[in-house]
């Protein structure tokens, strides 16, 4: 019976949006309409025809939305920094607001969603599961626990990806994902080396693998680490793309070099062929294991269901890890192993209460139905196409601001010359939701299922954030609303 209350109390914010617009806007330039001259400075008289026109402007201090989230924020760990507004609906590629306000959702929370919003048909399963069965736990089998595996390992070896995949352990998340590839190498190194001298794990510079504190020893970050020092030992740091270094970073100690094909959250950086294939071969030479964390960049993110299947199978991983665009939503996380590592692994070695259960398993198994098909695929390479023309006019238009284009398929990064986060405002104010990574990067992670009109609509709303943005005065630079790079505000 609380939920029909808790719909009844929301439901007030649900109005026209012409109405919410025309208030918002009443009360944020009331002063002006009320006095026939102006004493503001110039700059501030600059801005209020432009916040007048602004069709999205963020939720007020007054707002119905305001007041709901202070009586929330309350009762919520501060490990979040979020812009003011109330997210209460989606269905495709957009997203709406309690004040009734539509967005284009750029970020896919944050590559998540790879089939938009609501998607119907993973809607029905959830009914349907739900009313079969949610939890039965790991001490028994279910049916699709095995068929997830079976489908995720055939399909992945039929992609001409890493051709050697032959188990899957299943999770929660990315970071368990992650976790259990940590623990998985450290096994193989034990057996190996029974004295345990082989334990070291090798990451980059500029990685994310997650927050527990194995998945955050691999995440050579200060700023994120220090708060909860001492990390876990055993883990040394390389440059990304540093070939010459190879050899003197992975050493006999070596268990496992865990590595992102491309770097999301570190700035969309892209891992050369040659220092993907330079890692495999030294990792062969000394016994360990090579991990690609897929978590953002796989499951069709790149236009090919791994991003890794463009390389050769000489280049192939021992581990291959997934989350996010897995569940499409729903949490779920699989930590893909050959065999060697297989045998390694013994009943008692590793667990998971939640992982594995039939309702995340079922939903699992459509999704990556979805992203395995090239005709999905194929679309996602011509879409990166259509992004890549609009952020060259973009970089020609604002050559100063706009530096330089990276990524591949929809997993895109444009670097500015400044902080972005001012651009992030001004875009979400206008209908369009865009995040950050790395330093001043621009992160454009969309649905894969976005339409070339989408695409469209976004970049206009995109080049006029940038034109409030880059043609202000120097005297009256636009704040932005910070919270919006995935190691201040999301996560796996």
């Amino acid at each position: 019976m609380a939920l029909p209350l808790r719909v009844y109390r929301i439901s007030p914010l649900f109005k026209p949006k012409c109405c919410v617009l025309h208030q918002c806007i009443s009360r944020r330039n009331a002063s002006a309409i009320a006095v026939p001259t102006s004493t503001a400075p110039e700059n501030i008289e600059h801005d209020i025809p432009k916040e007048a026109s602004i069709p999205n402007p963020d939720p007020p201090a007054d707002s119905a939305t305001a007041a709901q989230l202070s009586s929330h924020t309350p009762y919520m760990v501060a490990t979040y920094v979020r812009p003011p507004p109330l997210m209460v609906k989606g269905e495709g590629c957009y997203l709406w607001d309690a004040e009734n306000r539509r967005y284009l959702d750029f970020t896919a929370g944050i590559a998540v969603n790879a089939l938009g919003h609501s998607d119907p048909e993973m809607a029905k399963l959830l009914y349907q599961q739900a009313l079969t069965l949610v939890h039965a736990s790991n001490l028994y089998y279910n049916p699709w626990t095995g068929e997830l595996s079976k489908q995720i390992i055939t399909k992945t070896r039929s992609a001409g990806a890493m051709h050697t995949a032959s188990k899957v352990f299943i999770c929660n998340s990315g970071s368990e994902a992650n976790e259990a590839a940590i623990k998985f190498a450290r096994k193989v190194g034990k057996i190996r080396t029974p004295s345990g001298t082989q334990h070291e794990i090798v990451s980059f510079h500029g990685s994310f693998h997650g927050r527990t504190m194995g998945a955050l020893s691999a995440t050579p970050n200060t700023k994120y680490q220090k708060p909860f020092g001492p990390m876990i030992p055993g883990f040394n740091y390389g440059t990304y793309n540093d070939e010459a270094s190879i050899n003197k970073l992975i050493t006999e100690n070596t268990c496992g070099v865990i590595i992102e094909p491309i770097q999301g959250e570190g700035g969309v950086n892209v891992a050369t062929p040659s220092f993907l294939q330079a890692l495999r071969t030294r990792c062969n030479e000394v016994g360990a294991v090579l991990i690609y964390d897929e978590i953002q960049c796989g499951l069709a993110r790149t236009g090919h269901l791994w991003a890794h299947q463009i390389l050769p199978k000489s280049a192939h991983p021992d581990i291959l890890t997934t989350a996010k665009a897995l569940g499409n939503g729903f949490p779920i996380g699989a930590t893909i192993v050959n065999e060697d590592v297989a045998k390694c692994v013994v009943t008692g070695d590793h667990g998971t209460t939640f992982g594995g259960n039939p309702l995340a398993c079922r939903l699992a198994h459509y999704v990556f139905s979805r992203l395995s098909d090239p005709e999905l695929q194929s679309s996602v390479r011509d879409k990166e196409i259509r992004f890549r023309h609009h952020f060259s006019r973009l970089q020609h238009k604002y050559p100063d601001d706009v530096k330089e284009i990276r990524g591949r398929g929809l997993i895109l990064g444009l670097q500015l010359a400044r902080d972005p986060t001012p651009v992030v405002t001004a875009a979400r104010e206008r209908g369009l939701l865009v995040i950050t990574c790395g330093t001043n990067t621009l992160r454009f992670v969309p649905p894969l299922v976005i339409s070339e009109g989408e695409i469209e609509e976004g970049m206009r709303i995109l080049e006029k954030a940038m034109d409030v943005v880059f043609t202000r005065d120097e005297g009256g630079r636009l704040e932005g609303t910070k919270g919006q790079q995935e190691m201040a505000s999301g996560g796996r």
